[in-house]
Protein backbone atom coordinates (compact mmCIF):
# COMPACT_ATOMS: atom_id res chain seq x y z
CA UNK A 1 0.00 0.00 0.00
CA UNK A 2 1.28 3.34 -0.85
CA UNK A 3 1.81 5.46 2.00
CA UNK A 4 0.00 8.85 2.26
CA UNK A 5 -0.56 10.37 -1.11
CA UNK A 6 -0.48 13.66 0.40
CA UNK A 7 -1.06 15.45 3.02
CA UNK A 8 -4.94 15.81 4.72
CA UNK A 9 -5.69 19.30 6.12
CA UNK A 10 -9.48 18.80 7.62
CA UNK A 11 -8.96 22.07 10.22
CA UNK A 12 -12.01 24.06 8.57
CA UNK A 13 -14.17 23.12 11.90
CA UNK A 14 -15.38 20.74 14.22
CA UNK A 15 -16.13 16.86 12.54
CA UNK A 16 -17.81 14.02 14.02
CA UNK A 17 -16.85 10.40 12.30
CA UNK A 18 -13.05 10.20 11.07
CA UNK A 19 -12.34 8.47 8.16
CA UNK A 20 -9.86 7.09 5.45
CA UNK A 21 -10.13 6.74 1.99
CA UNK A 22 -8.92 3.56 0.33
CA UNK A 23 -8.40 3.07 -3.74
CA UNK A 24 -8.06 -0.14 -4.81
CA UNK A 25 -5.69 0.16 -8.22
CA UNK A 26 -6.83 -2.98 -9.74
CA UNK A 27 -4.18 -3.83 -12.40
CA UNK A 28 -6.14 -6.27 -14.36
CA UNK A 29 -9.02 -3.56 -14.92
CA UNK A 30 -9.11 -2.54 -18.32
CA UNK A 31 -10.98 0.58 -16.96
CA UNK A 32 -8.16 1.45 -14.64
CA UNK A 33 -7.99 5.04 -14.34
CA UNK A 34 -4.79 6.90 -13.25
CA UNK A 35 -5.10 6.03 -9.05
CA UNK A 36 -3.14 9.23 -7.80
CA UNK A 37 -6.36 11.72 -9.58
CA UNK A 38 -8.79 9.22 -8.65
CA UNK A 39 -7.61 8.84 -5.02
CA UNK A 40 -8.23 12.65 -4.66
CA UNK A 41 -11.35 12.96 -6.24
CA UNK A 42 -12.34 10.14 -3.90
CA UNK A 43 -11.10 12.23 -0.92
CA UNK A 44 -13.22 15.15 -2.49
CA UNK A 45 -16.34 12.93 -2.43
CA UNK A 46 -15.50 12.70 1.47
CA UNK A 47 -14.69 16.23 2.32
CA UNK A 48 -18.34 16.48 0.35
CA UNK A 49 -20.05 15.70 3.59
CA UNK A 50 -19.59 17.97 6.58
CA UNK A 51 -19.65 14.68 9.23
CA UNK A 52 -16.71 13.07 8.57
CA UNK A 53 -13.04 14.27 9.07
CA UNK A 54 -11.03 12.65 6.85
CA UNK A 55 -7.48 11.66 8.61
CA UNK A 56 -5.94 10.13 5.46
CA UNK A 57 -5.63 8.38 1.93
CA UNK A 58 -3.97 5.72 0.35
CA UNK A 59 -3.62 3.74 -2.99
CA UNK A 60 -3.63 -0.18 -2.39
CA UNK A 61 -2.26 -1.79 -5.08
CA UNK A 62 -3.89 -4.78 -6.65
CA UNK A 63 -3.00 -7.75 -8.83
CA UNK A 64 -6.61 -9.12 -8.62
CA UNK A 65 -9.57 -8.91 -6.79
CA UNK A 66 -10.47 -11.63 -3.74
CA UNK A 67 -14.12 -12.21 -3.92
CA UNK A 68 -14.47 -13.09 -0.33
CA UNK A 69 -12.52 -9.97 1.07
CA UNK A 70 -11.48 -7.45 -1.77
CA UNK A 71 -7.80 -7.43 -0.02
CA UNK A 72 -5.41 -10.51 0.45
CA UNK A 73 -4.89 -10.93 4.06
CA UNK A 74 -1.78 -9.04 4.32
CA UNK A 75 -3.27 -5.94 3.01
CA UNK A 76 -6.47 -6.58 5.48
CA UNK A 77 -4.02 -6.72 8.89
CA UNK A 78 -1.57 -3.90 7.34
CA UNK A 79 -4.88 -1.57 6.99
CA UNK A 80 -6.53 -2.95 10.29
CA UNK A 81 -3.16 -1.62 12.17
CA UNK A 82 -3.06 1.57 10.66
CA UNK A 83 -6.95 1.96 11.19
CA UNK A 84 -6.13 1.60 15.05
CA UNK A 85 -3.14 3.61 15.23
CA UNK A 86 -4.89 6.92 13.62
CA UNK A 87 -8.59 5.53 15.35
CA UNK A 88 -10.63 5.65 12.78
CA UNK A 89 -14.56 4.53 12.59
CA UNK A 90 -15.20 4.18 9.01
CA UNK A 91 -13.17 2.77 5.56
CA UNK A 92 -14.90 4.58 2.35
CA UNK A 93 -13.54 2.41 -0.54
CA UNK A 94 -13.34 4.37 -3.79
CA UNK A 95 -14.98 1.53 -5.64
CA UNK A 96 -17.52 -1.17 -5.80
CA UNK A 97 -17.61 -3.28 -2.68
CA UNK A 98 -19.91 -6.94 -2.25
CA UNK A 99 -22.03 -7.22 0.54
CA UNK A 100 -19.81 -9.92 1.47
CA UNK A 101 -16.85 -8.32 0.93
CA UNK A 102 -18.37 -5.63 3.05
CA UNK A 103 -19.52 -7.77 5.81
CA UNK A 104 -16.07 -9.06 5.99
CA UNK A 105 -13.91 -6.41 5.95
CA UNK A 106 -16.02 -4.79 8.57
CA UNK A 107 -16.02 -7.91 10.67
CA UNK A 108 -12.13 -7.90 10.56
CA UNK A 109 -11.36 -3.84 10.60
CA UNK A 110 -14.26 -3.39 13.66
CA UNK A 111 -15.03 -0.25 11.99
CA UNK A 112 -18.01 0.82 9.11
CA UNK A 113 -17.14 0.73 5.53
CA UNK A 114 -19.03 2.19 2.70
CA UNK A 115 -18.12 1.91 -0.40
CA UNK A 116 -18.65 4.32 -3.90
CA UNK A 117 -21.94 4.40 -4.56
CA UNK A 118 -22.85 4.24 -0.47
CA UNK A 119 -20.68 7.08 -0.29
CA UNK A 120 -22.29 9.33 -3.02
CA UNK A 121 -25.43 8.34 -1.70
CA UNK A 122 -24.94 9.59 1.77
CA UNK A 123 -23.86 13.32 -0.42
CA UNK A 124 -26.81 13.44 -2.15
CA UNK A 125 -29.04 12.52 0.97
CA UNK A 126 -27.47 15.62 2.76
CA UNK A 127 -27.88 17.92 -0.21
CA UNK A 128 -31.60 17.36 -1.43
CA UNK A 129 -32.87 20.46 -0.89
CA UNK A 130 -36.54 19.81 -2.63
CA UNK A 131 -39.15 17.51 -1.86
CA UNK A 132 -38.58 15.96 -5.45
CA UNK A 133 -34.91 15.47 -4.66
CA UNK A 134 -35.34 14.08 -1.49
CA UNK A 135 -37.89 11.56 -2.47
CA UNK A 136 -35.55 10.53 -5.59
CA UNK A 137 -32.22 9.92 -3.17
CA UNK A 138 -34.69 7.94 -0.72
CA UNK A 139 -35.49 5.57 -3.71
CA UNK A 140 -31.97 5.26 -4.83
CA UNK A 141 -31.00 4.30 -0.99
CA UNK A 142 -33.75 1.49 -0.88
CA UNK A 143 -32.58 -0.02 -4.20
CA UNK A 144 -28.83 -0.03 -2.84
CA UNK A 145 -29.84 -1.45 0.45
CA UNK A 146 -32.17 -4.15 -1.23
CA UNK A 147 -29.60 -5.38 -2.83
CA UNK A 148 -27.14 -5.31 0.29
CA UNK A 149 -29.51 -7.38 2.89
CA UNK A 150 -27.27 -10.08 2.50
CA UNK A 151 -24.86 -8.60 4.56
CA UNK A 152 -26.84 -8.17 7.93
CA UNK A 153 -26.71 -10.81 10.50
CA UNK A 154 -28.11 -14.23 11.17
CA UNK A 155 -31.34 -13.02 11.96
CA UNK A 156 -32.41 -12.19 8.48
CA UNK A 157 -31.98 -16.13 7.59
CA UNK A 158 -34.66 -17.09 10.42
CA UNK A 159 -37.94 -18.00 9.27
CA UNK A 160 -41.36 -16.42 10.06
CA UNK A 161 -44.07 -18.63 10.68
CA UNK A 162 -46.81 -18.68 8.08
CA UNK A 163 -50.52 -17.28 8.69
CA UNK A 164 -51.81 -20.74 7.93
CA UNK A 165 -53.74 -20.27 5.09
CA UNK A 166 -51.60 -21.83 2.90
CA UNK A 167 -49.04 -25.10 3.43
CA UNK A 168 -45.36 -24.63 3.72
CA UNK A 169 -42.58 -23.13 5.57
CA UNK A 170 -43.04 -18.80 6.39
CA UNK A 171 -40.86 -16.67 4.72
CA UNK A 172 -37.41 -16.00 5.89
CA UNK A 173 -36.70 -12.09 7.43
CA UNK A 174 -34.79 -11.56 4.94
CA UNK A 175 -37.82 -11.85 2.18
CA UNK A 176 -39.39 -9.83 4.81
CA UNK A 177 -37.20 -7.07 4.92
CA UNK A 178 -36.85 -6.86 1.13
CA UNK A 179 -40.74 -7.32 1.12
CA UNK A 180 -40.51 -3.99 3.13
CA UNK A 181 -38.58 -2.26 1.47
CA UNK A 182 -40.48 -2.89 -1.98
CA UNK A 183 -43.61 -1.53 -0.28
CA UNK A 184 -42.27 1.27 0.69
CA UNK A 185 -40.68 1.89 -3.10
CA UNK A 186 -44.26 1.73 -4.18
CA UNK A 187 -45.50 4.53 -2.06
CA UNK A 188 -42.66 6.52 -2.55
CA UNK A 189 -43.14 6.01 -6.36
CA UNK A 190 -46.27 7.49 -6.33
CA UNK A 191 -45.24 10.67 -4.22
CA UNK A 192 -42.36 10.99 -7.37
CA UNK A 193 -45.09 10.95 -9.28
CA UNK A 194 -47.51 13.34 -8.20
CA UNK A 195 -44.06 16.34 -8.17
CA UNK A 196 -43.12 15.07 -11.25
CA UNK A 197 -46.62 15.88 -12.68
CA UNK A 198 -46.49 19.26 -11.12
CA UNK A 199 -43.45 19.81 -12.71
CA UNK A 200 -44.56 19.06 -16.19
CA UNK A 201 -47.39 21.39 -15.73
CA UNK A 202 -44.68 24.17 -15.08
CA UNK A 203 -43.02 23.25 -18.07
CA UNK A 204 -46.29 23.24 -20.01
CA UNK A 205 -46.95 26.56 -18.46
CA UNK A 206 -42.99 28.02 -19.57
CA UNK A 207 -43.76 26.39 -23.23
CA UNK A 208 -46.97 28.81 -23.61
CA UNK A 209 -44.95 31.62 -23.20
CA UNK A 210 -41.85 29.35 -24.66
CA UNK A 211 -38.56 30.84 -23.97
CA UNK A 212 -35.43 28.66 -25.37
CA UNK A 213 -34.08 26.54 -22.82
CA UNK A 214 -30.60 26.29 -22.51
CA UNK A 215 -29.04 23.72 -20.06
CA UNK A 216 -25.16 24.01 -18.72
CA UNK A 217 -24.34 20.04 -17.81
CA UNK A 218 -21.19 18.64 -16.48
CA UNK A 219 -18.68 17.36 -14.31
CA UNK A 220 -19.18 17.70 -10.71
CA UNK A 221 -17.29 20.90 -9.89
CA UNK A 222 -16.09 22.12 -12.78
CA UNK A 223 -18.01 25.49 -12.44
CA UNK A 224 -21.76 25.06 -13.68
CA UNK A 225 -23.02 26.93 -10.83
CA UNK A 226 -20.64 29.85 -10.75
CA UNK A 227 -21.35 30.45 -14.64
CA UNK A 228 -24.94 30.35 -13.99
CA UNK A 229 -24.35 32.77 -11.20
CA UNK A 230 -22.27 35.01 -13.32
CA UNK A 231 -25.09 35.34 -16.47
CA UNK A 232 -27.79 35.27 -13.81
CA UNK A 233 -27.18 37.15 -11.23
CA UNK A 234 -28.41 34.14 -9.01
CA UNK A 235 -27.06 32.64 -5.74
CA UNK A 236 -26.76 29.11 -6.04
CA UNK A 237 -24.84 27.25 -3.92
CA UNK A 238 -21.47 27.68 -5.92
CA UNK A 239 -18.51 25.91 -3.65
CA UNK A 240 -15.01 24.19 -4.88
CA UNK A 241 -17.00 20.99 -3.76
CA UNK A 242 -18.42 17.94 -5.19
CA UNK A 243 -22.19 18.64 -5.38
CA UNK A 244 -22.11 21.28 -4.63
CA UNK A 245 -25.37 21.59 -6.50
CA UNK A 246 -28.43 19.19 -6.43
CA UNK A 247 -31.74 20.55 -7.24
CA UNK A 248 -31.84 21.91 -10.13
CA UNK A 249 -31.96 25.63 -10.87
CA UNK A 250 -33.67 28.07 -13.67
CA UNK A 251 -33.64 31.47 -14.24
CA UNK A 252 -34.38 34.03 -16.92
CA UNK A 253 -31.62 35.35 -18.87
CA UNK A 254 -31.87 38.22 -21.71
CA UNK A 255 -28.77 37.44 -23.89
CA UNK A 256 -27.39 41.20 -25.68
CA UNK A 257 -28.65 41.28 -29.19
CA UNK A 258 -30.71 37.73 -28.70
CA UNK A 259 -33.49 36.35 -27.25
CA UNK A 260 -34.64 36.17 -23.51
CA UNK A 261 -33.37 32.41 -22.29
CA UNK A 262 -34.04 30.06 -19.50
CA UNK A 263 -30.83 29.02 -18.23
CA UNK A 264 -30.93 25.57 -16.26
CA UNK A 265 -28.29 24.84 -13.60
CA UNK A 266 -27.91 20.54 -13.05
CA UNK A 267 -26.49 18.13 -10.58
CA UNK A 268 -23.11 17.73 -11.87
CA UNK A 269 -22.21 14.44 -13.02
CA UNK A 270 -18.83 11.70 -11.90
CA UNK A 271 -17.53 8.81 -13.13
CA UNK A 272 -18.95 5.28 -11.68
CA UNK A 273 -22.24 7.60 -11.00
CA UNK A 274 -24.56 4.71 -9.35
CA UNK A 275 -26.97 3.62 -11.67
CA UNK A 276 -29.78 3.86 -8.71
CA UNK A 277 -29.24 7.82 -8.90
CA UNK A 278 -29.06 7.92 -12.86
CA UNK A 279 -32.17 6.53 -12.82
CA UNK A 280 -33.53 8.28 -9.92
CA UNK A 281 -32.15 11.67 -11.25
CA UNK A 282 -33.97 10.85 -14.71
CA UNK A 283 -36.66 13.53 -13.78
CA UNK A 284 -34.67 16.11 -12.24
CA UNK A 285 -32.66 15.88 -15.52
CA UNK A 286 -35.89 16.08 -17.84
CA UNK A 287 -34.83 19.96 -18.51
CA UNK A 288 -31.85 18.50 -19.98
CA UNK A 289 -33.57 16.48 -22.54
CA UNK A 290 -35.95 19.19 -23.00
CA UNK A 291 -33.17 21.68 -24.13
CA UNK A 292 -32.39 23.56 -26.95
CA UNK A 293 -28.63 24.33 -26.43
CA UNK A 294 -26.85 21.93 -24.19
CA UNK A 295 -23.48 23.85 -22.49
CA UNK A 296 -21.50 20.82 -21.89
CA UNK A 297 -19.21 23.42 -18.74
CA UNK A 298 -15.32 21.83 -18.29
CA UNK A 299 -12.80 22.07 -15.92
CA UNK A 300 -10.39 22.37 -18.06
CA UNK A 301 -7.54 23.15 -15.88
CA UNK A 302 -8.41 19.51 -14.07
CA UNK A 303 -5.35 17.08 -15.09
CA UNK A 304 -8.12 14.46 -16.23
CA UNK A 305 -10.16 16.66 -18.12
CA UNK A 306 -10.56 14.44 -20.95
CA UNK A 307 -11.78 10.85 -19.13
CA UNK A 308 -14.36 13.50 -17.47
CA UNK A 309 -15.87 14.61 -20.43
CA UNK A 310 -16.27 10.86 -21.66
CA UNK A 311 -17.83 9.99 -18.56
CA UNK A 312 -20.26 13.29 -19.12
CA UNK A 313 -21.27 12.27 -23.09
CA UNK A 314 -21.91 8.23 -21.42
CA UNK A 315 -24.41 9.80 -18.82
CA UNK A 316 -26.08 11.66 -21.29
CA UNK A 317 -26.55 9.05 -23.90
CA UNK A 318 -27.73 6.91 -20.82
CA UNK A 319 -30.24 9.47 -19.95
CA UNK A 320 -31.06 9.61 -23.84
CA UNK A 321 -30.58 13.15 -24.51
CA UNK A 322 -31.09 13.47 -28.66
CA UNK A 323 -27.84 13.87 -30.84
CA UNK A 324 -29.48 16.55 -32.57
CA UNK A 325 -29.52 18.91 -29.84
CA UNK A 326 -26.96 21.32 -30.51
CA UNK A 327 -24.07 20.69 -27.93
CA UNK A 328 -21.88 22.86 -27.23
CA UNK A 329 -18.40 22.54 -25.27
CA UNK A 330 -17.51 25.67 -22.69
CA UNK A 331 -13.52 24.99 -21.53
CA UNK A 332 -14.05 26.91 -18.01
CA UNK A 333 -11.58 27.59 -15.73
CA UNK A 334 -8.80 28.90 -18.13
CA UNK A 335 -7.71 31.02 -15.71
CA UNK A 336 -6.33 28.45 -13.41
CA UNK A 337 -3.61 27.09 -16.02
CA UNK A 338 0.00 28.41 -16.34
CA UNK A 339 -0.01 31.17 -19.10
CA UNK A 340 1.55 29.01 -21.82
CA UNK A 341 -0.96 26.52 -21.51
CA UNK A 342 -3.85 29.29 -21.21
CA UNK A 343 -2.95 30.47 -24.54
CA UNK A 344 -2.93 26.97 -26.20
CA UNK A 345 -6.16 26.23 -25.26
CA UNK A 346 -7.30 29.46 -26.53
CA UNK A 347 -6.22 28.83 -29.48
CA UNK A 348 -7.40 25.43 -29.84
CA UNK A 349 -10.73 26.62 -28.86
CA UNK A 350 -10.69 29.52 -31.66
CA UNK A 351 -10.05 26.39 -34.31
CA UNK A 352 -13.42 24.31 -33.03
CA UNK A 353 -16.75 26.53 -33.69
CA UNK A 354 -18.38 24.18 -30.78
CA UNK A 355 -15.85 25.27 -28.25
CA UNK A 356 -15.36 28.14 -26.07
CA UNK A 357 -12.46 28.92 -23.47
CA UNK A 358 -13.95 31.04 -20.40
CA UNK A 359 -13.30 31.85 -16.78
CA UNK A 360 -16.49 32.01 -14.76
CA UNK A 361 -14.54 33.40 -12.29
CA UNK A 362 -12.67 36.30 -14.21
CA UNK A 363 -15.22 36.95 -16.45
CA UNK A 364 -12.99 36.32 -19.46
CA UNK A 365 -15.28 34.90 -22.56
CA UNK A 366 -18.77 35.38 -21.31
CA UNK A 367 -19.50 38.14 -23.96
CA UNK A 368 -18.17 35.83 -26.44
CA UNK A 369 -20.10 33.02 -25.14
CA UNK A 370 -23.89 34.29 -24.77
CA UNK A 371 -23.06 35.90 -28.32
CA UNK A 372 -22.73 32.53 -29.37
CA UNK A 373 -25.35 30.99 -27.38
CA UNK A 374 -27.68 33.70 -29.19
CA UNK A 375 -26.26 32.88 -32.53
CA UNK A 376 -27.21 29.53 -32.37
CA UNK A 377 -30.33 29.96 -30.96
CA UNK A 378 -31.10 32.19 -33.99
CA UNK A 379 -30.09 29.57 -36.54
CA UNK A 380 -30.82 29.55 -40.11
CA UNK A 381 -33.45 32.18 -40.47
CA UNK A 382 -36.02 31.26 -43.30
CA UNK A 383 -39.51 33.03 -44.47
CA UNK A 384 -42.80 31.21 -43.94
CA UNK A 385 -46.66 31.56 -44.65
CA UNK A 386 -49.07 31.56 -41.92
CA UNK A 387 -52.90 31.63 -41.58
CA UNK A 388 -54.32 32.49 -38.12
CA UNK A 389 -58.00 32.74 -37.07
CA UNK A 390 -59.34 35.91 -35.31
CA UNK A 391 -59.59 33.36 -32.34
CA UNK A 392 -56.34 33.15 -32.39
CA UNK A 393 -55.00 36.44 -30.63
CA UNK A 394 -52.31 35.08 -28.85
CA UNK A 395 -50.12 33.61 -31.33
CA UNK A 396 -50.66 36.75 -33.19
CA UNK A 397 -49.19 38.69 -30.44
CA UNK A 398 -46.27 36.55 -30.08
CA UNK A 399 -45.56 36.96 -33.60
CA UNK A 400 -45.28 40.49 -33.95
CA UNK A 401 -43.46 40.32 -30.12
CA UNK A 402 -40.73 38.20 -31.59
CA UNK A 403 -40.36 40.83 -34.12
CA UNK A 404 -40.26 38.25 -36.90
CA UNK A 405 -43.76 39.61 -38.85
CA UNK A 406 -42.83 40.55 -42.28
CA UNK A 407 -46.17 41.39 -43.43
CA UNK A 408 -49.76 40.74 -42.59
CA UNK A 409 -53.26 40.91 -44.13
CA UNK A 410 -56.78 40.82 -42.62
CA UNK A 411 -59.19 37.82 -44.73
CA UNK A 412 -62.81 36.83 -43.19
CA UNK A 413 -61.40 33.98 -41.93
CA UNK A 414 -58.50 36.32 -39.98
CA UNK A 415 -55.32 36.97 -40.92
CA UNK A 416 -52.64 35.85 -43.93
CA UNK A 417 -48.86 36.42 -42.19
CA UNK A 418 -45.70 36.13 -43.17
CA UNK A 419 -42.49 35.52 -40.43
CA UNK A 420 -39.06 35.39 -41.05
CA UNK A 421 -38.18 32.80 -38.43
CA UNK A 422 -35.75 30.19 -36.90
CA UNK A 423 -36.43 26.43 -36.84
CA UNK A 424 -36.30 27.39 -32.80
CA UNK A 425 -39.32 29.66 -33.16
CA UNK A 426 -41.27 27.81 -35.17
CA UNK A 427 -41.14 24.83 -33.22
CA UNK A 428 -41.71 27.12 -30.00
CA UNK A 429 -44.78 28.81 -31.66
CA UNK A 430 -45.69 24.70 -32.89
CA UNK A 431 -45.65 24.19 -28.84
CA UNK A 432 -48.35 27.51 -28.42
Amino acid sequence: MSKAQFQIDDTEGPRVTRAWVLHPDIRSNPDRRDPVPALAEAVSLARALPALEVAGADIVPLRNVDAGKLFGKGKIKEVHDLLEENDVQLVLVDGPVSPVQQRNLEKAWGVKLLDRTGLILEIFSDRAATREGVLQVEMAALNYQRTRLVRAWTHLERQRGGLGFVGGPGETQIEADRRAIDDQLVRLRRQLEKVVKTRALHRAARAKVPFPIVALVGYTNAGKSTLFNRLTGADVMAKDMLFATLDPTMRSLVLPDGPEIILSDTVGFISDLPTELVAAFRATLEEVLAADIILHVRDISHAETEEQASDVREIMTTLGVSKETPTFEIWNKIDLLPAENADAMRARAERDEDVLAISAITGEGLEPLQAYVAEALQGAVREADISLGFAEGKKRAWLFAQDIVVKEAQTDEGFDITVRWSAAQEAQFQRL
